[in-house]
């Protein structure tokens, strides 16, 4: 209990939670129909990878959902997870776990609050609409209460909005910003609107680029909703196998969430396949939100020169300009990205722990550590490939 007139519970199944209350919190915004703001947040997707066997027993995400209930009404929920690791987060921490475990220290199981294996920005204290301080207030105090009362080292929200930030702080939560790189809409007509903003070098690269991209000898399918059949995830599955095999080791996701997700995402989804002979050789999967396009995954089985780029990165401001999206985010990490328009943004997350004296210590490095990241951010945006009248604009 958090307050005489709160009541705090954690689950460790979605299911204990009636979709409709997890839903009136997550995104009350496609109350009326329409789309979330985010879509990772929503019952069906986290159900999925619930469901899928994604997360749960084996993965080192084992759920415990958080519900705040104020009389008979939800008024807050948040994606909680015991973490036995610190993969599949993209806000590392790895530095710490080995400092705390040297100093003696169990840095795991740990509390991560964070949509699994999904670096996109997005509200993590999940509040209904005209609850959202006290809704905040008893997640905090019920996600550090479990913490303590478990002998555990820490609490992590990753990936939370700049507001969430600040109002953690102010709870005393500590902030820590990291950087991704995002293309952003200025009312741009079309592609060539957007070109049109660079400068003049940079304009003819990505057009070459998406000549020879385009040139690969087969076409290019922008798949969405029931244009999505069951068969595309099965070359999907090998084109993630792939990449998730390069960069984790093992992918994250499991087979099954695809098969749940054509039931059940499919128009949460983008799904851009490269078709040579018939057959596909190369993919990226994107979320859809109400204004912003999510990047997720890419793969191939054969090498194309700057397929890679045009599938990921072009196509997808096409589909943000087409659709009145005012944002594309690529995922995590990438320079690369900023030759193509994307630019460097701050992002945000918060972090409690039990230890005071580790909490100080970690607390003068995020202070030194954020410094950094606003002067690389700085410099970065300073090399962006926009004119120098656009880039003093957006600055």
């Amino acid at each position: 209990m958090t307050d005489d007139a709160i009541e705090i519970t954690a689950f460790g199944d979605l299911s204990a939670i009636a979709a409709q209350d997890w839903d009136a919190c997550a995104c009350p915004e496609s109350a009326q129909g329409g789309r979330p703001l985010d879509p990772f947040t929503t019952y069906r997707f986290l159900k999925a990878l619930e469901d899928s066997g994604s997360v749960g027993p084996g993965s080192g995400w084992q759920p415990r959902y958080l519900a705040a209930k104020q009389g008979d009404q939800v008024i807050a929920v948040a994606p909680l997870y015991a973490k036995g690791h610190s993969q599949g987060e993209y806000i590392f921490d790895h530095n710490w776990a080995h400092a705390y475990e040297n100093a003696g220290g169990r840095y795991y199981p740990k509390l991560q609050m964070a949509v699994p294996f999904t670096p996109a920005t997005g509200r993590r204290f999940l509040t209904r609409p005209g609850h959202e301080i006290v809704g905040m207030s008893a997640i905090v105090q019920g996600a550090v209460q479990i913490a303590a009362d478990n002998e555990l080292s820490s609490l992590h929200i990753t990936f939370c909005t700049e507001a969430e930030a600040i109002a953690g702080e102010e709870m005393g939560l500590l902030p820590r910003i990291g950087q991704q790189f995002h293309w952003e809409n200025d009312g741009y007509a079309d592609f060539d609107g957007f070109l049109a903003s660079l400068s003049s070098r940079k304009r003819k690269n990505i057009r070459k680029e998406r000549a020879t991209a385009n040139d690969f000898g087969g076409e290019i399918q922008m798949l969405t909703g029931d244009q999505i059949q069951p068969a595309h995830w099965d070359a999907f599955w090998q084109f993630y196998q792939d990449t998730g095999n390069r960069k984790w080791g093992t992918p994250y996701l499991t087979r099954q969430f695809f098969d749940i997700a054509q039931d059940s995402l499919r128009d949460d989804m983008l799904l851009c396949l490269a078709m040579r002979d018939g057959r596909p050789v190369a993919g990226a999967l994107n979320f859809i939100g109400r204004d912003t396009l999510f990047g997720r995954y890419w793969g191939c089985i054969e090498h194309h020169q700057c397929l890679h780029f045009e599938l990921c990165y072009y196509r997808a401001i096409d589909f943000a300009i087409a659709n009145g999206m005012t944002r594309v985010e690529a995922g995590a990490q990438g320079e690369h990205k900023l030759a193509r328009g994307y630019l460097p943004v701050a992002t945000h997350s918060l972090h409690w722990f039990g230890d005071p004296g580790f909490r100080d210590a970690i607390a003068k490095y995020l202070s030194a550590e954020r410094d950094a990241v606003d002067n690389e951010i700085e410099i970065l945006t300073s090399y962006g490939p926009f004119k120098k009248e656009t880039r003093e604009e957006q600055q």
